[in-house]
């Protein structure tokens, strides 16, 4: 019936001894619980999370071998606000390689495990020669540069020695003579020239050469361990969209904000039409709706002529007296306004 439809949109009409139909308003919406709404968000989130894993785990197919990624697991995640849990997935990567990659592989990892056995031999042998440090005084960097002369630079001094004795010799200066013995000083001052130079000149060189003799041990070592490290599988990152998460608790209270302004705004309404039966106190408001009333009956008329009617509301009260209002909109249309879709009367105006 009708009548249940007024009530459904929450209004309720009972009859007071005046004969005026109280109008009651509904309460007002319920707002969200905080916690079921940080579940319903929590819960959006682990989901979106959850689904852009999936979307990021994509399997791969290479000419090198392929990448593939199954759920091997879950575990449980505790909301410690909400107390809710959660099943979050775990998930393996596995790469295999080709039949050409395993054979390549075979051989490296042969030829690393090799590489690693001769760093191991040579890290025994580092241990006496790092015991003794490089010694860079002055006596020992002149004594290696004696040594480095006598090995590169006496050679051509004796050549050149020789040289001059047989030109002397041609030139008819014999051996102890005068002019042999100035010619031999000679000699001799330029050879002592030539390792002063030597050792004023070569120091830095003599240096630089017994560090990097020095180093030469462990900059083979460090190669051979360099070599034989382990190789990590290069992994493929894929280009792939992420799913936005969903703000549920903005809808939430965006839903509950709605429902609040809606029944403002119906409170708005209901003081705006009983605002002359509580507010001024004048006038009486009641449904006059045909539709709205059964056992109608003439009982007779009001002073200016409107027929007066017997009846009761579909939703019970017991008989009431008054007027249509399609009889008075007909008279006085300026006594009738809808409320809810149905015909209400100002009696005070109808009946002025």
């Amino acid at each position: 019936m009708r009548a249940r439809g007024l009530q459904a949109v929450g209004y309720r009409y009972d009859l007071l001894p005046s004969g005026v139909n109280e109008m009651c308003a509904p309460s007002a919406p319920a707002p969200p619980d905080p916690k079921e709404t940080s579940a319903a968000s929590t819960s959006t989130n682990v989901g979106t999370a959850i689904a852009n894993a999936n979307l990021g785990n994509v399997n791969q197919v290479t000419p090198d071998g392929s990448l593939t990624y199954n759920q091997t697991g879950t575990y449980k995640w505790n909301d410690p606000y909400t107390g809710k849990s959660y099943d979050i997935p775990t998930y393996t990567a596995t790469q295999s390689l080709s039949d050409a990659g395993k054979a390549i592989q075979g051989q490296t990892d042969e030829a690393k495990l090799n590489l690693s056995k001769l760093a191991n031999t040579q890290s025994a042998f580092l241990n006496d020669f790092l015991a003794k440090p490089v010694d860079l005084s002055n006596d020992a960097t002149e004594s290696r540069l004696m040594d480095l002369g006598m090995k590169r630079l006496q050679p051509a001094l004796d050549q050149r020695r020789a040289a001059n004795e047989a030109d002397l010799i041609n030139r008819g200066i014999r051996p102890g003579s005068d002019n042999y013995a100035q010619a031999q000083n000679i000699q001799d001052q330029g050879e002592n020239d030539a390792y002063n130079q030597l050792l004023l000149s070569g120091r830095g060189q003599a240096v630089q050469e017994a560090l990097a003799q020095n180093s030469a041990p462990i900059n083979n070592l460090t190669a051979l361990l360099s070599g034989s490290q382990v190789s990590q599988p290069n992994f493929v990152n894929a280009n792939m969209p992420t799913i936005p998460t969903t703000d549920t608790a903005g809808l939430i209270n965006t839903n509950y904000n709605q429902k609040l302004q809606a029944w403002q705004q119906d409170q708005a309404n209901s003081s705006g039409v009983l605002g002359g039966l509580f507010g001024l106190g004048a006038n009486i408001i009641k449904y006059s709706d045909r539709r709205l009333k059964r056992n109608v009956r003439r009982v007779g008329e009001y002073a200016n002529g409107l027929a007066k009617y017997a009846f009761e509301y579909l939703w019970g009260g017991g008989e009431q007296t008054g007027v249509m209002a399609d009889e008075v909109r007909r008279f006085r249309p300026n006594a009738v306004f809808k409320v809810d879709g149905f015909d209400a009367v100002d009696y005070g105006k109808a009946l002025a």
